[in-house]
Order: C-alpha cells, then structure tokens, then sequence
C-alpha cells in the first residue's frame, strides 16, 4: 500500500506541473513579448528634413517647429490652436505609444485650456475640443488644465472619451458625462520630463500611463477592457487656448507594435524566433526542461518499484531466482542423469 500511494502521487504530480504551464501559457497570452518601433508613427527632434518637412507628419494651425526643441502646438497667447497629424494611418492590431510633452506657462493661477491625443479615424480637423473637431470616430485622451465648472476632484487632469461620430464632448462639464477613464496628476510645470504612455490590445485592453513624479516613475491613470478603437486610425495632437492660456509642445512620439507572446508557440526571448524538437523547447522555458526531467525521473522510479515488486511476489511463491531456484532446476535434472547432476555442486 505504501508504494501504490508513492505511484499514485508521482502520477498526479506532472499533471500539476502541466495545469501550472497552463496557466501561465493563459497569463503570457495576455502580455507583450517585444515590441517593434514603427518609424511612420514616431517624431523626435530635429522633426523636419532639409527640405522643411516631415514624410510621415503634418502640422498646422498656430503650431511652428523648433528643431531644436520641440512642435509648439499653442503659444502662450490668447486664441491659439495648433495640431500634429500622422499622415498615414497606424495599422498595428495592437500597439504602444509613448509621447513626451511639456505643457508650462508664466501664470500660476489661470491657465489653460489643454492638449489631447487622438486615435481616430479623422485627421487634421480643426475644432473646438482641445483644437480638433467634435463629434470624432474614435479615442480622444484630453490633458485638461483649466475646468469649465465645478468638480470634486482636482485639475489638471486626464480623461478619455471615445466617440462613435455622433457624440458630442460633454465642454460644460469637462467631458464628464461620456468619460471613458479618468485621474487628477500634476503634470504642469514639472522637474521631470513629462510623458504619457498609452497601450492598446484590440477589444482587449485600454491601459494609460503617465510620468510626471520622478524619471522611470510611471504613475498608473486607468485601464479599460474590452475596448475596441476603429481600424486604421490616424493619430495626432492638438491644442487650443482661449482667455486663459499656456505653451503646449510635443517634445517626442514613439510608437511601438506590440507583438504578444503566444501559448502554442513559445519564443526565444533574445531572437524572437520560434525553436523546434526537444532544444525547442528546454531553451525556451526552465519549466519545459524541468518537465522532461521529471518525467524520466517518474518512469525510473515507477520501473524500479515495478521490478521491486515482483520480485518480492515471485519470491512469496518460491520462483525467486536464489539458490532454491538452482535447487530446482538441478533435482529436476537429477532424474535423466541417475543422480550424476548433483546441484551442489554449482
């Protein structure tokens, strides 16, 4: 009975093992294996060529270009309103955007009104939210300095809303009647570079992030399920300032595919390629390799018990192989040979 429990145990455990790989497989799916920077949807300085453009993005409105600088979307001035639009659409199923700006001005009291990002299926509309047309197809995150009316949380503050193309932004209220996800952070006027990171999975996973505290600090804003954005869109920048104003410049964009690891194909962490046969699979994860060992260490153990066990049976019967056995064989022999075949003698 003991041995019989030690087998049935051994047996169970690499069933455990494999609903533990399975869960973790389930996990990865979920999550970015690596990540391929798209140059068509990234700006840094000096953001134009000699010729005084830019292959891949437009401006306009009141935004100039200091390349040495920064894309100033508004000036510090009354009225302004300025925009940056890819030029073609962003084609990534799945994608990681990262944008440094700088939202600052002189005054310490009254400032606004504020910068938004858009993912959308329009481009290079201009409008009255935060510069860009309302009514949009598609995701609108509004880095708002300035509220319009009275709220329990503080300015400035980041929300999203995403459009169908009929809905209206909710102006009197800062958006709050369509708000999609939302956080208060002080990101103006900051010792620190100013970035948002935003990640999409589609119909899966909306999740922002932003750093304003410290650098490599990235202070989580909110995160969505099941959302799913238009294919195709365009993405861009806008700004818009009216009695109260500020500077709002986009330093850098930089956006990233992002490729998911999959269950059924694990890669090489280093390479990206997938690997085949047993290497394959050691190499690509410990628990693989781990696996493989056990296994051969369970049918060791269960052939030595089975051979243990009978022996002990056959040795209970009195066929064991030890000298009873010789014995035996040597009597039963004795017969033909008139006793010459004596097994004592072996």
């Amino acid at each position: 009975m003991f041995f019989k429990g030690i087998l049935y145990c051994l047996a169970l455990l690499p069933l455990g093992i494999l609903a533990a790989l399975d869960d973790k497989a389930k996990l990865a799916n979920r999550t970015i294996d690596r990540t391929v920077s798209l140059r068509t949807h990234s700006i840094y300085p000096p953001y134009i060529d000699q010729d005084l453009q830019n292959r891949w993005w437009d401006f306009g409105g009141d935004a100039y270009v200091n390349t040495n600088k920064h894309v100033r979307l508004t000036r510090s001035k009354p009225s302004q309103m300025g925009w940056l639009w890819s030029r073609v659409p962003l084609t990534a199923s799945n994608f990681v955007l990262e944008v440094e700006f700088k939202i600052h001005g002189d005054n310490n009291h009254l400032y606004g009104d504020g910068l938004a990002v858009w993912i959308t299926k329009g481009r290079a509309q201009p409008g009255p939210v935060f510069g860009s047309i309302d009514k949009f197809d598609g995701l609108g995150i509004f880095l708002d300095t300035y509220a319009n009316s009275r709220h329990p949380y503080s300015f400035p503050r980041i929300s999203a809303m995403l459009g169908d193309g009929e809905m209206e932004y909710d102006m009197e209220h800062d958006g709050e009647k369509h708000q999609l996800g939302a956080c208060s952070a002080n990101f103006r006027r900051t010792n620190v570079a100013t970035k948002m990171k935003i990640t999409y999975l589609r119909e899966q996973y909306l999740n922002v992030k932003m750093q304003y505290k410290a650098w490599d600090e990235w202070t989580e804003c909110f995160t969505v399920y099941g959302v799913s954005l238009p294919l195709a869109p365009y993405v861009g920048f806008s700004a818009l300032t009216g009695d109260v104003t500020d500077n709002h410049d986009i330093i850098s964009v930089t956006t990233y595919s992002a490729i998911l690891s999959s269950p059924d194909q694990q890669r090489d962490k280093l390479t990206g390629t997938k690997k085949s046969g047993l290497a394959g699979v050691a190499g690509s994860s410990g628990w693989g390799w781990t696996f493989i060992k056990l296994v051969f260490f369970v049918g060791i153990v269960a052939g030595a018990l089975y051979g243990y066990k009978a022996y002990t049976l056959k040795q209970a019967r009195g066929g064991g192989f030890g000298p009873g056995a010789f014995g035996s064989v040597g009597r039963s022999m004795q017969g033909f040979g008139g006793g010459i075949y004596d097994s004592k003698r072996f």
